[in-house]
């Protein structure tokens, strides 16, 4: 966090524990931004094992701490990701419903997922779409895309997005790539793809930690400047609580610390909690 707050980035998020007794150390790892740094910090908030009282009791109890920004989230399966999901008795359905409590109780900078791949459990792109449709006109903010790292595949959905007459931005989500074989188990569970050709780039490089290391950069780096040169802005970095490979992406695209004119923000997940850096 230390690392990466010299970029400047428009906030940070903490990624959040599912149900709402199991939030100890996001408030903890969010209080300790609001109170100790000057990072504009968000927690993540999931509807999974709460009720609709508990999730708000958690949500006043965050604004009553400086927070005013959330990610909503509806949260995987209680069972684990590829399981059915259920909504909690007495709780709340999904994120859109999330949203439209959170701005019940405050007018809160909300932040949702989008998935350019569809989401694993939509039963196609349009049903997809109207979920992210619903959660806009409940008053999310902005969309946060899963990562993907086709190009095509972002733009693709961003004008099915717009066709349904969607305007929130959608600010793409990009996955620096730390661990391929760990990254390829997660992509498998969440509905992304890794292209052929990003593979390939690091074959013969499983004794190279270094080589591994500048492929990554390389990669993460071409695709915001892909995606500049397509129009977009704005981009929110999937850090993984690390920040060496996160620079090594700076250093290639000229952003040097609270210098650059082009916004960053993160994420750190781990134990429970997450910082969050974006760039646009």
């Amino acid at each position: 966090m230390e690392a990466l707050r010299a970029y400047a980035p428009d906030f940070v998020s903490v990624t959040y524990g599912a149900g709402a007794t199991s939030q100890v150390p996001t408030y903890a790892a969010v209080k300790r931004l609001v109170d100790e740094t000057d990072l504009v910090t968000a927690s993540h908030l999931t509807v999974v094992k709460a009720t609709c009282g508990e999730v708000d009791d958690v949500v006043r109890r965050f604004r009553d701490s400086g927070i005013r920004r959330f990610v909503a989230l509806r949260g995987d399966p209680p069972d684990g990701i590829g399981s059915a999901y259920r909504p909690y008795p007495g709780g709340y359905a999904n994120a859109a419903a999330l949203v439209s409590a959170l701005k019940a109780i405050d007018d809160f900078d909300i932040s949702v997922s989008a998935y350019p791949e569809k989401h694993p459990e939509s039963v196609d792109r349009s049903a997809d779409i109207a979920m992210l449709k619903a959660k806009a006109e409940n008053g999310a903010d902005r969309a946060l895309t899963q990562f993907f790292f086709d190009n095509d595949v972002f733009e693709d959905y961003l004008n099915a997005v717009r066709g349904a007459g969607i305007t929130l931005p959608v600010v793409p989500g990009i996955m620096p790539i730390q661990n391929l074989k760990q990254l390829k188990n997660f992509a498998r569970m969440c509905g992304a793809s890794i292209p052929a050709a990003v593979e390939q780039r690091f074959d013969g490089l499983d004794d190279d930690p270094d080589g591994r290391f500048e492929v990554a950069a390389d990669i993460a780096a071409e695709q915001v400047l892909d995606l500049l040169r397509r129009g977009v802005s704005e981009f929110h970095f999937y850090t993984m609580n690390r920040s060496k490979l996160q620079i090594a992406v700076f250093d290639r695209l000229g952003i040097k610390p609270a210098k650059s004119s082009v916004k960053t923000s993160g994420t750190v997940i781990g134990g429970g909690d997450g910082t969050l850096l974006r760039a646009g």
